[in-house]
């Protein structure tokens, strides 16, 4: 089970470049989709099985969602593989907190906003990200403070 940061980065690449041999990885977070971390650990086993765990990575080319593999923790199948273009005007409210951070991230076929939750150790990541894919830096905001933008 992967659990270095850096292990899972490089698991993630290895899998992108199997998929796709002539594009790299920029950036790479983990993220965990669905209702709140906090109250679906307080829920325990049956709260898990609300959640969905994904590597979200911005390449060169485009941005991938794995499904990322409960028990191992290596990245899955590609759900998702769109372009930077469309997914700017997919993401907003981004809340940077002390332990977890959010953001809501219109997927494709989904009705609502999916919420991504990203742990503190993901968090500079998911700053690199955030900025990459909306042009805006949420890293100067407070702890718990919301970064303006569209609720999508």
């Amino acid at each position: 089970m992967a659990i270095k940061k850096a292990t899972i980065q490089q698991q993630v690449a290895e899998a992108l470049a199997q998929a796709n041999p002539a594009d790299r990885p920029l950036v790479t977070i983990q993220a965990v989709a669905g209702p709140s971390v906090w109250l679906m650990s307080m829920l325990g086993l049956i709260g898990q099985l609300f959640l969905t765990y994904y590597f979200v990575t911005v390449t060169e080319q485009a941005v991938v969602i794995h499904k990322a593999d409960r028990l191992t923790n290596r990245p899955n199948e590609i759900v998702y593989a769109l372009p930077p273009a469309q997914v700017a005007g997919a993401i907003g409210d981004i809340r940077r907190n002390t332990l977890w951070s959010s953001f809501r991230f219109r997927l494709p076929g989904q009705a609502q906003p999916t919420r991504m939750n990203v742990h503190r150790q993901w968090r500079d990541e998911m700053d690199h990200l955030l900025t990459l894919l909306t042009g805006t830096n949420p890293a100067p905001g407070a702890p718990g403070a919301a970064v303006p933008g569209p609720r999508v």
